[in-house]
């Protein structure tokens, strides 16, 4: 999902696929004349890692951001929620997001001193190759368990053509895969394929894409008009918004943004503009949910 860049904004991406992003205080736009910005100047710097499932969001709040804000500087980085968590909790970025709270990334110690600011939901969609999608359209809870846990390794046995089942894991710090384990698994541990392994969400779509009996799981909004892979019902439910609004798709859970202590100036500006009514009307258009619409 790609940011629309005005005219005069420079944006930077380091090339690495980590999701890193820079909006340069050199950027000069020109302010709104309403939003986060109205009544004062903002300026300062914000720098947050973590979560690549809700880079996307973050991205996109830091673009509308700065064209209200000129002169504030954003860094935006990926790595994980237990990259993103740590680093917040050490001081070493002003936010951490996460897929998972932050009591299951750290010791209870550091968890304490964090902010959480819950900011919209998650849903988690499994994703496969499309060379399998038209022979498998769902899988049973049980069939997914049994593929991610490599105790069947082979589409034929579960409905496919007979081709090996190629696992596009994720590393233990991310939170997207604390949430796929603890949902979709069970709490059972996945097998690992560390020569497919990553956390960063455009790369494993794009392994899924060009893998021959690939399959993975991402956070929905990258699949947000992607036609390179086919997402995969649960139990016959397929994972979308409507889904998981009416509790019948399972597996999503809640984005958060960490700040050591209660944020304040730059930091303050930028969440506060996220959790705005101004705001929210954007959060679906990329495929994460409005928490207040979720069945209670």
């Amino acid at each position: 999902m790609s940011l629309r860049r005005t005219q005069n904004e420079t944006q930077k991406n380091d090339g690495t696929g980590t999701g890193f992003y820079r909006f340069d205080r050199s950027s000069r736009l020109r302010p709104a004349k309403s939003g986060a910005a109205s009544g004062a100047k903002v300026t300062g710097q914000v720098t947050s890692s973590g979560s690549s499932a809700l880079l996307p969001l973050v991205k996109d709040a830091a673009a509308k951001f700065k064209s209200k804000n000129p002169e504030v500087s954003l860094t935006l980085n990926a790595g994980g929620s237990g990259t993103g968590l740590k680093q917040v909790a050490e001081g070493s970025v002003n936010i951490g997001n996460s897929d998972v709270p932050a009591e299951k990334k750290l010791p209870a110690e550091k968890a304490k001193g964090l902010v959480d600011h819950k900011v919209c939901t998650m849903t988690v969609a499994t994703i496969i190759n499309k060379d399998i999608a038209d022979k498998v359209k769902s899988l049973t809870s049980q069939q997914l368990q049994d593929v991610f846990t490599a105790k069947v390794t082979n589409w034929k046995e579960v409905g496919g053509p007979d081709e090996p089942i190629v696992l596009v894991t994720r590393p233990t710090t991310s939170g997207t895969r604390a949430l796929f384990t603890e949902l979709a698994l069970a709490g059972q541990e996945e097998a690992s394929n560390k020569s497919l392994e990553t956390d960063d969400s455009g790369t494993l779509i794009q392994s899924v894409a060009q893998t021959k009996g690939a399959i993975g799981y991402v956070a929905l909004p990258y699949l947000v008009n992607n036609k390179d892979v086919a997402a995969l019902a649960i139990d016959g439910v397929a994972p979308t918004l409507e889904n998981t609004y009416n509790g019948t798709y399972k597996v999503w859970g809640y984005e958060h943004m960490y700040t050591k202590g209660e944020p304040t100036g730059a930091v303050k500006a930028f969440l506060d503009y996220i959790l705005s009514d101004e705001y929210g009307v954007e959060i679906e258009k990329q495929g994460y949910g409005v928490s207040s619409k979720m069945k209670k």
